[in-house]
């Protein structure tokens, strides 16, 4: 073990722990009065659950990724199995799914909620590094096999956006066309498939001109109107967004002081999940949420960093894929909460509290620490190989 740490990347490892350590405390402050005032139970509810959630995340990630030689995440039956096993969960939702805040996303299963969408991501990461590395060690050149993956992610974005759950087919269509991006593949096939991915995006885009109002609802169309929010405050969506812009003013450079917040005061719905920044930079000022950015850039940086330092394509696929997954949820969250972009109810990585999504981020953390770790042990062997 004390030879893995020493052998992980540092700044990943320590921009995670301090974003999720502020992430605990901001989701007990932002947590603790809706709790009482709404719920009906402790203030601490929500700290609890998410100590938990980080505990157990990091405890099974360590084991089965960290101490183990052998890759489950890289094994081939274990990966079809569990992208078989989302798809029929999503279908699944449809029949025994629990509604929460207008879509069905969630499974009851009393101790926690099982969100598929969220583990549907990951897998995807997972079945793309597995597919590609496949097709490439036995130089496949039949362009259209390059494909499956992204028949995969249509048929996870078409369950996804049918609960409903526009945000959620998005991030899942982006994640697939941008890690492809990343596939070091034949010139002839990548050109030939980009082509043809234009095309198709270019399609989409005038059918959803065409025919897209009458695809979504009407409560997902007013959320595309985004701008001025404080002019429409007694608008849902603009109520939502003009709060988090005073929680944001509120705390101007230095911030309220922990648990001084105002707008928690039911103000602000769901402050401690995606609107969990405007809460953090009314306690901790302009310069907090600066650090948060700082710290996230950091993330991303070490992340990006291992995927061109890994010695495998999986393991670089994989981690374009995780720097990829958690940079549109960054991007989407902020972008929403600061009214630049419609608001989709993305959450914000190791900040925002949610089972699904954050055991997620950390298992997908630990895989990217796994594979520097790998990536290093690699060097070292093809050292050893030159004396």
């Amino acid at each position: 073990m004390k030879k893995h740490i020493q052998k992980m990347d540092l700044l990943l490892l320590l921009s995670s722990i301090i974003l999720t350590i502020i992430g605990v405390v901001a989701i007990y402050s932002a947590s603790s009065v809706v709790t009482v005032l709404s719920q009906g139970v402790a203030s601490n509810y929500y700290l609890k659950k998410q100590v938990l959630i980080v505990l157990a995340a990091s405890a099974f990630s360590t084991l089965f990724i960290l101490l183990f030689k052998y890759r489950l995440y890289k094994n081939k039956l274990i990966i079809y199995f569990l992208t078989i096993f989302i798809i029929v969960s999503l279908i699944g939702l449809k029949y025994y799914g629990m509604v929460v805040n207008g879509s069905r996303s969630w499974y009851d299963l009393g101790l926690f909620s099982f969100q598929p969408s969220e583990f549907a991501k990951t897998i995807l990461i997972l079945f793309m590094a597995y597919y590609y590395e496949r097709l490439i060690k036995i130089k496949e050149y039949r362009w259209y096999l390059y494909f499956i993956p992204f028949l995969v992610a249509i048929i996870m974005a078409f369950l996804i956006f049918k609960q409903p759950d526009l945000g959620g087919a998005i991030i899942i269509a982006l994640l697939v066309l941008l890690t492809f991006v990343s596939v070091p593949i034949n010139k002839f096939v990548k050109k030939k498939c980009s082509s043809i991915i234009w095309i198709t995006i270019v399609i989409g885009l005038v059918l959803v001109a065409l025919v897209g109002p009458k695809l979504i609802s009407e409560y997902q169309r007013n959320r595309l109107n985004f701008l001025a929010p404080c002019t429409r405050y007694t608008e849902p969506t603009g109520y939502q967004v003009c709060n988090s812009e005073i929680a944001i003013k509120n705390g101007g450079l230095t911030g309220l002081g922990f648990g001084n917040s105002t707008q928690k005061y039911l103000y602000l719905p769901e402050a401690h999940t995606d609107f969990i920044f405007p809460i953090i930079c009314e306690e901790m000022g302009i310069i907090g949420g600066i650090i948060v950015l700082l710290l996230y850039i950091a993330m991303l940086y070490s992340i990006l960093r291992i995927a061109k330092g890994a010695s495998k394509v999986s393991d670089s696929i994989i981690a374009y894929g995780t720097f990829i997954y958690l940079t549109i949820h960054i991007l989407i969250n902020l972008l929403g909460v600061l009214a630049l972009m419609p608001l989709t109810g993305v959450p914000l990585p190791l900040l925002s509290y949610g089972g699904s999504f954050n055991i997620n981020v950390i298992v997908l953390l630990f895989v990217c620490q796994r594979i520097a770790i790998d990536s290093k042990n690699a060097k070292i062997t093809e050292k050893i190989k030159k004396l």
